[in-house]
């Protein structure tokens, strides 16, 4: 599928560097938890740290936790 976007989103994008279009679709899918952290990565074309490094600079956050992991590994810290 080849996607042709809005003029206007061609000033927004421009100054956020190349591919920005792939990467802020890849970051959007993720965050939506409809693909997982590497999938989006690679679809950004970006390696593990670099697409971190971006959803932290665009999102103020890199990877996504759900409340059920984080509440199981709080409990196991708690056992130990």
């Amino acid at each position: 599928m080849h996607i042709q976007l809005q003029p206007e989103f061609d000033d927004i994008l421009q100054p956020l560097g190349n591919h920005a279009a792939e990467f802020f679709l890849a970051a959007s899918l993720y965050h939506a938890r409809k693909i997982s952290f590497a999938s989006a990565a690679h679809m950004a074309g970006l390696d593990f740290d670099s697409f971190k490094t971006r959803l932290i600079e665009h999102f103020n956050q890199g990877y996504i936790m759900a409340d059920e992991c984080v509440l199981e590994d709080m409990n196991t810290v708690e056992k130990l």
